[in-house]
């Protein structure tokens, strides 16, 4: 470049002076940004002092939240729990010497799943009653004898004794299989059939006994007594039959209050008075 070009140049530059441009925010911006800063700023004091009150207010420590702390058996519950949704768990019990209490609004159900999440065993206690769908239900002792059982076949009673306290009492619409059918002392004990046949049998015999009372029989058609290989025995001081019937009597010869008890081929008892020798074959007619 020629010297008197850039000596032209240079005074042209210095006439006008070094052009300065300025960088940042000024103004209105500035002071909005300086608001949002602080309101910022603000927002974040407000949220730790939340967080912090509620870190107290649910007593959040290290091993675990509130009442629930995480022990290295498992969870531990202190105090009243509820659960809004269900509960996981694979075993759940309370402190040594303490109840174990499940309470509800409605009722309160335990289901027990297999892999496939198919309910085997259920158990519902609700307003209403107590519901176990399972496909056997069992009672048992502390030393595991059993005293209840019940199944889709049968249902066993292993006490000891069974007392029935119902005032009506015990209704069977089948058969009922037992060693042993008493009262309670003072009590009477009834076996009724209203409007079918009441039986009872037994491979060895059968033992009917009223220490303290009297035993009385009442059908209405016929009783009958049978011994297949063996005996019938009524051990009383007195045996009464009032309304056995009496064969008829001849006219000849005195009449007299001795009679004699005769048994029938088909079983049936009546009277024939008493003579020298029997009299049973002569009063067969009633036995027809």
């Amino acid at each position: 470049m020629p010297q008197e070009q850039y000596a032209h140049r240079g005074t042209m530059q210095t006439s006008e002076g070094p052009q300065i441009y300025k960088v940042g925010i000024y103004g209105w911006r500035k002071r909005c940004l300086y608001f949002f800063v602080l309101l910022l700023m603000i927002l974040i004091l407000v949220n730790l002092a939340m967080t912090i009150w509620i870190l107290k207010v649910m007593n959040f420590t290290i091993d675990g939240m509130g009442n629930l702390r995480i022990t290295e058996k498992g969870l531990k519950l202190e105090g009243d729990s509820e659960f809004l949704k269900p509960l996981y768990a694979k075993e759940i019990r309370s402190r040594p010497g303490n109840p174990l209490y499940f309470q509800s609004a409605r009722n309160v159900t335990v289901n027990i799943l297999n892999e496939k999440t198919k309910v085997l065993t259920r158990l519902v206690t609700g307003p209403q009653a107590v519901e176990a769908h399972s496909q056997k239900f069992e009672v048992k002792t502390l030393s595991g004898k059993l005293l209840f059982s019940a199944d889709d076949n049968e249902v066993v009673v292993g006490a000891e004794r069974l007392r029935v306290l119902g005032a009506e009492g015990t209704v069977f619409p089948k058969s009922i299989e037992t060693p042993s059918v008493r009262a309670d002392p003072f009590k009477e004990l009834r076996l009724e059939s209203p409007t079918r046949a009441l039986v009872m049998e037994a491979p060895k015999g059968i033992e009917i006994n009223a220490e303290a009372g009297s035993l009385k029989a009442t059908c209405r058609t016929e009783l009958r007594l049978e011994s297949k290989d063996g005996e019938i025995t009524l051990n009383s001081a007195k045996i009464k039959l009032p309304n056995l019937p009496q064969g008829s009597s001849s006219s000849s010869g005195s009449r007299q209050k001795i009679y004699e008890l005769c048994v029938c081929p088909n079983g049936r008892l009546f009277l024939s008075q008493a003579g020298t020798s029997s009299t049973c074959q002569i009063n067969t007619s009633v036995c027809l």
